[in-house]
């Protein structure tokens, strides 16, 4: 919390942070399958910050979806909300990232299948 007792913008990319990794590390392709374990690197965050969020004991949904494909980065777009109103919107262009050769790749055909399910416009405004 801030001195106003909203939620901290820095606690915002935490979030996004969280649903991001969860988004690309647990849900993507299982048995085995190398798809983003070698790692990925935020090239750009934008949030716009539409209400600020006070400190309350109810949840807030963090849902997140790909709104663009390229051949070597992706963006996923976020918002956080409750039933009645939307907090912040946002997104996040990922870069995947080989490790050992210290350098961007090329996202593969598997990871493009997997991120395809997910790849939506944004929602309209509210």
């Amino acid at each position: 919390m801030d001195a106003f007792g909203h939620v901290n913008n820095v606690v915002f990319l935490r979030y996004l942070e969280e649903a991001r990794i969860d988004f690309m590390f647990r849900l993507a392709p299982g048995d085995g399958s190398p798809s983003f374990a070698g790692g990925s690197v935020v090239a750009r965050h934008e949030i716009d910050y539409v209400r600020p969020l006070v400190h309350r004991h109810a949840p807030v949904t963090v849902e997140s979806w790909v709104t663009k494909i390229g051949a070597a980065s992706l963006t996923i777009a976020y918002e956080i909300k409750d039933p009645e109103q939307v907090y912040v919107r946002a997104s996040t262009i990922v870069v995947p990232y080989d490790l050992a050769a210290e350098r961007p790749r090329r996202i593969t055909a598997e990871e493009k299948l997997f991120l395809q399910e997910y790849l939506d416009q944004e929602p309209a405004a509210v």
